[in-house]
């Protein structure tokens, strides 16, 4: 059988109505897994708020519009601050290639499609105009911004947890306030993250890094410009095998020694191993997305099908992809992104 997915595109400078009926929209099934996660019984209202005030101070008037917006309720204040969420899973591959006159950033989403938010959003929450995909209805699982600085997330591999914050935000407050990767590595090895994820950026000027997070701070810029599901603290990833992780990272790094440069990466994600097709598993790839920071332009990539948007021009609308959701079969589940 077949699943159709959906993807919007919103543009919306300032948090208001369209974002609001996001919220109606998702916060249901978001609220029934945050309170079946435990989430009530985490930080309160007051540490939460001041913890994105010792932070992400630049962060703070845009969470209490999105929380006036979502309602003002206490949980809906905790949820939307990030920190110290309750733990979640996912997968993705990602890749920066460089060359003399252009840089791309590329990354495959991979998980459950019933788990798919959608949403690409075009705001200037804090002044300066930023695009990319939304999780957890304002953070961003990849983006860009004005700068053409480009970031994108893949999840470390484990479970554990620490004082910190979930990762979209994380990702969110980069673009909002910096310009470069120097900039951006400063803002990762300063905010801690609640779990272990791997983060890949790349700016205008031909700059990139990898970088790994880890579970209540600190950070480690690592060798090569890609990343998987595994980190190289010596940790043995969850579901390793089943994710592949190992084989994609192999796959990567022989891509950017000998593969096709900057303008062929994202071809090669479509394609195994890359690509991940056990969508009944909770584990398939639903969108490549490449990210061109020096024309600030994001190409979303399904097997057909690609829709350009760029910072300059950005279009709203809809684009609809199928996937076969029927393929394998197991016991393994994924509980959120990453």
């Amino acid at each position: 059988m077949t699943h159709s997915l959906t993807f919007d595109a919103i543009s919306e400078a300032t948090p208001g109505a369209k974002w609001a009926a996001r919220w109606d929209r998702s916060w249901p099934a978001y609220e029934a897994w945050f309170t079946a996660r435990g989430g009530d019984t985490g930080p309160d209202r007051t540490a939460c708020e001041a913890a994105l005030q010792q932070y992400m101070p630049e962060l703070v008037p845009v969470h209490a519009k999105l929380k006036d917006l979502a309602g003002g309720s206490d949980r809906a204040a905790r949820f939307l601050s990030t920190w110290c969420p309750p733990s979640y899973l996912g997968g993705c591959s990602l890749a920066v290639a460089t060359s003399r006159d252009d840089i791309r950033l590329v990354r495959n989403y991979d998980l459950s499609p019933d788990l798919n938010e959608g949403l690409l959003l075009h705001s200037a929450w804090t002044g300066r105009p930023v695009m990319g995909m939304v999780e957890f209805l304002w953070g961003l699982s990849d983006g860009i911004n004005d700068a053409g600085l480009s970031i994108a997330l893949a999840y470390g591999g484990r479970q554990e947890t620490g004082r910190g914050f979930g990762i979209t935000t994380i990702l969110r407050y980069v673009l909002e306030t910096c310009k470069t990767v120097p900039e951006a590595l400063r803002v990762l090895q300063r905010v801690p993250s609640h779990m272990p994820y791997n983060v890949v950026v790349a700016d205008a000027d031909g700059a990139a890094a990898s970088v790994e997070l880890y579970a209540g701070g600190g950070a480690k810029v690592q060798p090569r410009l890609v990343a998987t599901n595994h980190q190289t603290d010596g940790s043995t990833p969850d579901r390793g095998g089943f994710t592949r992780t190992f084989e994609r990272s192999k796959r990567l790094i022989s891509l950017l020694s000998e593969g096709p440069g900057p303008a062929g990466l994202a071809q090669q994600f479509t394609q195994a191993p890359l690509k991940q097709d056990r969508y009944a598993d909770g584990f398939g790839t639903l969108f490549t997305a490449e990210y061109e920071p020096k024309r600030r332009h994001l190409t979303l990539h399904w097997d057909n099908d690609t829709w350009v948007q760029s910072i300059d021009a950005f279009q709203e609308g809809s684009a609809t992809s199928s996937i076969l959701t029927v393929l394998h079969r197991s016991s393994v589940k994924v509980i959120s992104t990453g």
